[in-house]
């Protein structure tokens, strides 16, 4: 696999092959969540990421549903705050067109659904 050619941010989108994913599935996108500062640390050879999946229900509370045009993606998605992972920066691949970065808020709102997904919700 490709190393990851530059340090990824805060709410931005790369690829990633999931260790919990078939190997036939393929790379899924994922959203970064870890904050700045620990991604830019020299040694963090990890980042925080929740991963995004085409099927969308919008039943689950613990899902956030992202627009295309919100992520640059081609179609909509959501992210799965339950499935939320650590995955090494090397196995991280860079999208090959530039996709929107998520904003704080988002991020902060995908922090309470993995709180809800805990059972931590206010």
């Amino acid at each position: 696999m490709a190393a990851a050619q530059r340090t990824p941010l805060r709410g931005e989108i790369w690829f990633v092959q999931l260790h919990v994913d078939p190997p036939e599935k393929g790379r899924r996108p994922v959203v970064i969540v870890s904050l700045d500062a620990r991604n830019r640390h020299e040694r963090a050879d990890t980042v925080l990421v929740i991963p995004l999946t085409i099927s969308i229900h919008k039943e689950v509370p613990t899902h956030i549903l992202l627009t295309a045009g919100e992520t640059g993606l081609q179609t909509d998605s959501a992210a799965r705050a339950e499935d939320i992972t650590v995955v090494r920066k090397q196995s991280l691949i860079e999208p090959r067109t530039r996709l929107r970065r998520l904003s704080d808020r988002r991020i902060c709102e995908l922090a309470a659904k993995v709180g809800m997904a805990m059972g931590c919700a206010s």
